[in-house]
């Protein structure tokens, strides 16, 4: 049996397992296990399991996965997180569409403490699906806002999925986050565009809220100041060069808990909760690394990246080509597989391809994590849809589906315009880190 039919083999074996309902981390180290003993022996593969466990576990800039992590979960349990989206709602809210757009712009701005979509969705939809219930908000918009606003959590730094992505791939996290700005902000700015004309075509939609006077707007900004200064002081000490991202995750984890004592929200209770999740998320995240670890080492030994780079550039069809062909694949990926499981299994694959067609592995990390964003609102998965139908219980799936459709649009054509336009993404980290 040759090389790489044993890849193609444990291809189909993983496949199998994640359709088995196995968990993603086990399944993936289960198969790159077995995969590196069949290919160079049970010791080789043992080996490689003590080295890269210790390698992975000893990796200094993965602390920004639990810092970060507990940042989102404090301003959670502390409420900051609703004051952020109160001051959305005191400055647009009464626009018609506005309790949508400030859902989106509330997402964006949880998305820069947390880094999570799924936290971002589930936290921005227990605060704003009543307030649009009590207004008459069409259900399908409303549960389509929160579940593709949540999206932003993985594209707006600081974003586990460009930590995952820079380790993967040994490229900077620091640039990732830099190069993740711009296209976050043109994606919010593009939902909002979005839910206004929907919002005027249809105003049954979405009819507009009570107005706010400028007083009830500056008490709105007044009360999101802690998590505006946390979101300044993190996010702008790394694109000042002030701090690394492991230091400002550890500024930012500080500066949450601080507020939370002064405030008088946060007790020993509710920091055992938001450390809880810290931890429990970071364990997955770890597993799945040293998993992919196990991962690489087996296709390689299988040659099927190479002779997959090789059947792609023998297509004659350009380096935009191959490039829309793996993006495509990312998209039906996306139908079926969860975000990291999706890194895990590709990158190893994809990556040398994508070099040596000479794109920057910047520019196209942010384009794969914006692919990924899609997987998550797109069925028969989408992880955020099953997140919003956790809160809006009433709302049926297929609703908010159809709800989550037009964004979906919106993201291809984000996608479409970082693609033709590059400089979207490369000019913060190309201006700041050269």
């Amino acid at each position: 049996m040759s090389d790489e039919l044993i890849g193609v083999l444990g291809i189909i074996a993983l496949f199998v397992l994640l359709l088995l309902r196995i968990p993603v981390a086990f399944s993936i180290f289960a198969v790159g296990l077995v995969g590196v003993s069949i290919l160079n022996g049970p010791g080789a593969a043992m080996s490689l399991l003590a080295s890269e466990t210790f390698t992975i576990a000893s990796n200094a800039e993965l602390i920004v996965v639990p810092l970060f992590i507990l940042m989102g979960n404090i301003a959670t349990e502390t409420g900051m997180s609703r004051k952020l989206y109160d001051a959305a709602y005191a400055l647009i809210g009464s626009i018609r569409g506005g309790l949508a757009s400030a859902t989106i712009v509330g997402c964006a701005g949880f998305a820069a403490l947390c880094g999570s979509s799924v936290a971002s969705a589930l936290t921005m939809g227990r605060v704003s699906l009543s307030e649009m219930k009590r207004y008459d908000y069409s259900p399908k918009l409303s549960t389509g806002a929160v579940a593709a606003g949540g999206t932003l959590g993985i594209l707006i730094p600081p974003s586990t999925g460009f930590v995952i992505y820079a380790i993967l791939t040994q490229q900077s996290i620091g640039r990732l986050f830099l190069a993740g700005v711009l296209p976050g902000i043109m994606l919010c700015v593009l939902f909002v565009i979005l839910i206004t004309i929907m919002a005027t075509i249809k105003p049954s939609l979405a009819p507009a809220g009570p107005k706010t006077s400028w007083w009830e707007k500056g008490q709105g900004m007044l009360g999101a100041t802690p998590i505006l200064l946390i979101i300044l002081l993190t996010i702008g000490g790394i694109y000042t060069g002030i701090f690394s991202p492991v230091e400002a995750a550890a500024v930012g984890a500080g500066l949450a808990t601080l507020f939370g004592v002064a405030m008088r929200k946060l007790s020993l209770t509710s920091f055992w909760r938001a450390s809880q999740g810290a931890i429990t998320t970071t364990a997955t995240v770890m597993l799945i690394l040293i998993a992919a670890h196990m991962l690489n080492p087996f296709l390689a030994l299988s040659h099927i990246p190479s002779a997959l780079g090789e059947f792609l550039t023998s297509l004659d069809m350009g380096p935009y080509g191959v490039l829309l062909i793996i993006l495509a694949c990312y998209l039906v990926l996306g139908c079926f597989l969860e975000g990291f499981a999706m890194l895990v299994l590709t990158m190893p694959i994809f990556f040398p391809v994508i070099t040596s067609l000479g794109f920057d592995p910047i520019w196209f990390g942010v384009l794969v994590v914006l692919t990924l964003e899609m997987g998550l609102i797109s069925p028969p998965v989408g992880v955020n849809v099953f997140i919003v139908k956790s809160v809006a219980p009433n709302v049926p799936l297929k609703d908010i589906f159809i709800g989550v459709m037009p964004f979906w649009l919106v993201m291809l054509v984000a996608i479409l315009l970082m693609v033709m336009f590059p400089s979207i993404v490369l000019t913060l980290p190309n201006a700041m880190m050269n």
